[in-house]
């Protein structure tokens, strides 16, 4: 059950991350709730490396969309660096 409860946050972590950053994303309803809960992990991790949460516990909602906000971010940085990985064709 634990587990269904986290996709379900992941989901609208996922959604609202992607709607608050703007540009092209990857993915669709998989990628989405994989993204909310990697948010949710990092600011997780985040929280106990500076002492905000202790071992074993998970971060809040709203830290949970920074972390999301913050992985959608990074890949903007890496997707712009690399030219998004479009393929370009010879005038």
């Amino acid at each position: 059950m634990h587990y269904v409860w986290m996709a379900f946050i992941g989901l609208i972590v996922g959604v609202l991350a992607k709607l608050i950053v703007p540009g092209r994303d990857p993915g669709g309803f998989i990628v989405t709730i994989l993204l909310g809960i990697a948010g949710s992990l990092l600011a997780g991790w985040f929280g106990r490396v500076v002492g905000w949460y202790a071992e074993g516990q998970s971060a809040g909602f709203f830290a949970s969309l920074l972390g999301a906000i913050a992985i959608l971010v990074v890949y903007h940085l890496i997707r712009g660096r690399t030219g998004g990985g479009q393929i370009r064709r010879a005038a």
